[in-house]
């Protein structure tokens, strides 16, 4: 679909301009969001106008409803074309919904994940109604003395590696890094790790099922390669999330995650009569 022309502009709405902006205002607001986008850059300016809307969502720049597509073109100068890429593409990771006749709404800013036990991303983000795939971008034998040793192992014990970036829709949500003992989990290297949970496939392939495991989840600002990797606009953060998994008593994988923290939440709850303590809390 071509840019709209000079008609269209002229029609367009004008940027929505919050309560007690002057006239002078609003234009400044509007040039600073059209230079939001880098025109230089080797991104796709629908790319970066989906990322841009994500952190506005993030930093709650929109009610309910965002913008119509004739106000993203005007605030942003780009094309009703690109305006319509950047939506789907939020609407596929399952940040938008679009409701016909009224317009565009944010679905809920993250995907949220119940602390109540052994989960599975993968799970995670079909039960929110987003499609989920995954992004090999290691899967090789690896000697890690650190990795070796969280898994139990003697410091040279080889290992495999496997880096997959996690995807909702058509935007990434998560990077993981994992570690398995080679001697259990050897079939993996010829594996289809595309989509779905490497555990179910640790167990087709391996017979090796995870019973359970621990977890530590703390925020981080990613390395810069993670951060583009993930697409996470600047000036936000994600979740760092440590893990071994166990077969038993068995540790079978040390996992390294970082889960993009406007599209995600933990939550957990407290049932009744769990003792004194939350009374002093």
């Amino acid at each position: 679909m071509s840019a709209p022309g000079a008609g269209d502009r002229q029609r367009a709405a004008p940027p929505r301009e919050r309560s007690g902006t002057t006239p002078g205002q609003s234009a400044r607001t509007h040039q600073q969001s059209a230079h939001a986008l880098d025109r230089s850059s080797h991104l796709p300016l629908w790319v970066q106008l989906a990322a841009e809307l994500r952190r506005r969502a993030a930093c709650g720049d929109f009610d309910d409803q965002v913008d119509t597509e004739e106000q993203l073109t005007e605030t942003y100068v780009v094309s009703r074309h690109t305006v319509r890429q950047a939506l789907h593409a939020l609407e596929e990771g399952g940040l938008l919904e679009r409701r016909q006749g009224k317009g565009t709404y944010l679905r809920g800013p993250r995907f949220d994940q119940p602390l109540h036990g052994l989960y599975s991303l993968a799970t995670t983000i079909t039960g929110h109604g987003a499609r989920e795939h995954s992004r090999v971008l290691a899967l090789r034998r690896s000697r890690a003395r650190a990795k070796a040793g969280a898994l139990g192992l003697a410091p040279q014990a080889p290992l495999v590696y496997i880096e997959r970036l996690r995807i909702a829709g058509d935007e990434p949500l998560a990077l993981d890094r994992s570690w398995l003992p080679e001697e259990l989990s050897a079939p993996l290297l010829g594996a289809d790790l595309s989509s779905g949970s490497l555990y179910g496939v640790l167990e087709s392939l391996c017979s090796v099922r995870v019973t359970g495991g621990r977890e530590r989840i703390w925020p981080v600002n990613p390395a810069e390669r993670d951060r583009e990797l993930l697409e996470l606009p600047r000036g936000l953060a994600a979740f760092a999330v440590e893990r071994l998994a166990l077969s038993g008593d068995r540790p079978v994988e040390w996992r390294e995650s970082l889960v993009r923290g406007d599209r995600y939440s933990f939550s957990v709850e407290w049932p009744s009569g769990i003792g004194p303590a939350l009374a002093q809390a």
